[in-house]
């Protein structure tokens, strides 16, 4: 038992297991946040209740069954920290992380309980190479392990690039992505219920645009999940 902690000991010391939200040591080697960030995470609850916050966002643009954000969205938060974590620096690990804690609240609620397939928010080909994932489907393997559902990959495509969404109005936002989205094999959805995935919704334009598509299909039935909800 001692040569197993001097040994653990000397992996801790070469290769640190740190939290990624305040580079704290203090951690369970088997989570990727310790106790004091995951008990300060800003969740919204929204899982739980129908017509909240998100779900309002898109009232008169497209028909939800339900609609879910895990987190509050700010600048210079830890949510913001762990989002740049997962898109900018290459930390899957904490995109799997948090798509778990959003299927689990999901299994907690009763309003996602037929849902049929997850649909990650698709990348242009370009950009997805570049970066070489798309962090909405790393989201998605995450809470496919905790709500043991499968992911839809590769149907909804997105077919040409846009400009970033950044300082656009929603108006300009939904302008910059209409169309963008095609359905490859409609019939492969033909009356399911999809839950369509993003990591931080903003305005909801891509994912307004991405969802008409879907319903476009017979018989589908809609919702969206996000990691993250900037709150205006």
């Amino acid at each position: 038992m001692k040569l197993k902690n001097a040994l653990s000991d000397l992996l801790h010391l070469f290769y640190p297991h740190i939290c990624t939200g305040c580079g704290s040591d203090l951690l369970d080697e088997n989570n990727l946040l310790c106790l004091k960030c995951i008990n300060t995470l800003p969740h919204t609850n929204y899982a739980q209740h129908a017509n909240n916050q998100v779900e309002k966002i898109f009232w008169g643009r497209i028909p939800l069954a339900a609609a879910h954000s895990e987190f509050y969205f700010s600048k210079s938060s830890m949510v913001q920290e762990l989002m740049h974590q997962l898109k900018y620096k290459s930390n899957q690990a904490i995109g799997m992380y948090l798509g778990e804690m959003v299927g689990n609240s999901l299994l907690n609620s009763n309003r996602f309980t037929d849902v049929d397939g997850l649909v990650p928010l698709p990348m242009y080909a370009d950009k997805q190479h570049r970066r070489g994932y798309n962090q909405a489907a790393v989201i998605c393997k995450g809470m496919a392990l905790a709500m043991n559902i499968p992911v839809i990959n590769n149907n909804v495509s997105r077919q040409y690039a846009t400009h970033t969404q950044t300082r656009k109005s929603r108006i300009e936002r939904w302008e910059n992505v209409t169309g963008s989205f095609i359905i490859k094999d409609p019939a492969a959805l033909t009356g399911k219920h999809l839950l369509l995935v993003d990591d931080v919704l903003t305005t909801g334009a891509t994912l307004e645009a991405a969802g008409t598509s879907i319903l476009q299909c017979d018989n589908v039935k809609l919702s969206i999940a996000t990691v993250a909800f900037a709150a205006k």
